[in-house]
């Protein structure tokens, strides 16, 4: 970083410096970790001279700390991939439906803003647009902080809900389905060529939860990139000057991501590719009716506990789709 000329391209310089800190923190963990299992061994060599089963209780707590401290770096180990240790740009979209699809949205996003809260991310709302009737008919956040996108990917897909709707005053039981689209916000380090002239531009007023107008302006900004079709808005923001560059930050994660499915095609090993929204297509489900389960169909973990997932308890189907990845990548 002393090197003549290191500052030169600011971006670039400070793309290296977050590099070299996500691994020294690695390096830092790692050292930690050996030093806690280093006293581990101390003291059960001590226990067992001292024939005290007195320590036995604090020596089993300080194992347990240990054990969960070696399974979240286990984890993060596992996220190398390119641009895991980026932000994630989240987006959700209902499925056909109407109100009980718009609702289940409007859950996925309560899902993901309470595992982002309980696992120390900060969040930022991008986009949110209300349905007609409850719930929402899309919704944008930023997730930020150490790895986002690595954990995030995950949720790629098409979400799936059975449950007897509370719209339905027959009380009948019903599927919807909801689009989770997971990209990494990407610094101005990654050139990705996009044509002003293939851009269609809109403004409209921002609006909150509810439907409400939250600014007498047209601040809100969404842009189409005609070639592809892909939509993106940005109402976050004060002005339109800003929404404008956050709505091109994420329409350049999309073309990045577009790019990189293209390339992998052909290995068939798409992180979550994007499918049609409907039957058959689904990465999990989620039954509250006839009985409670999540189950996710790409690594078959399940759990019973649908309520404690939709209260974010995410991180055991995040934990075996990194280990599901891992095994893909390295067959026995």
């Amino acid at each position: 970083m002393a090197e003549p000329g290191f500052w030169d391209d600011p971006e670039t310089a400070q793309s290296f410096i977050n590099e070299n800190n996500r691994l020294k923190k690695k390096y830092d963990n790692f050292n930690e970790l050996n030093e806690e299992a280093e006293d581990l061994e101390v003291n059960l060599e001590l226990i067992e001279e001292e024939n005290d089963d007195s320590m036995m209780e604090e020596f089993e707590e300080s194992l347990a700390q240990t054990k969960s401290h070696l399974e979240k770096y286990r984890l993060g180990m596992l996220l190398n991939g390119k641009y895991d240790a980026n932000n994630a740009i989240l987006e959700i979209h209902p499925g056909a439906g109407g109100t009980e699809s718009h609702d289940w949205g409007m859950m996925l996003f309560r899902m993901y803003t309470r595992w982002a809260d309980q696992n120390g991310f900060k969040l930022e709302t991008l986009n949110y647009q209300a349905g007609e009737v409850a719930g929402i008919d899309t919704a944008t956040i930023m997730v930020s902080g150490e790895n986002a996108y690595g954990y995030l990917k995950s949720e790629k897909g098409v979400h799936r809900l059975v449950r007897i709707s509370p719209f339905d005053s027959a009380g009948r039981r019903h599927t919807s389905f909801a689009s989770v689209d997971v990209m990494p916000e990407l610094d101005d380090t990654v050139d990705i060529e996009i044509n002003p002239a293939d851009l269609r531009v809109d403004v409209y007023r921002a609006s909150g939860a509810g439907g409400q107008h939250v600014n007498k302006t047209s601040s809100a900004v969404r842009i189409t990139h005609e070639p592809t079709g892909i939509v993106v808005a940005s109402q976050a923001q004060r002005s339109q000057l800003q929404n404008r560059e956050t709505a091109m930050n994420m329409l350049k994660s999309k073309l990045y991501e577009l790019e990189e499915e293209k390339k992998e095609q052909q290995k068939a090993q798409l992180e979550g590719e994007q499918k049609e929204i409907g039957w058959g297509s689904q990465i999990r489900s989620y039954v509250f009716h006839p009985y409670s389960m999540v189950k996710d169909h790409r690594t078959n973990y399940e759990t019973a506990k649908a309520q404690d997932v939709m209260d974010g308890d995410l991180n055991p189907f995040i934990n075996a789709y990194l280990q599901w990845k891992l095994s893909k990548r390295n067959p026995e």
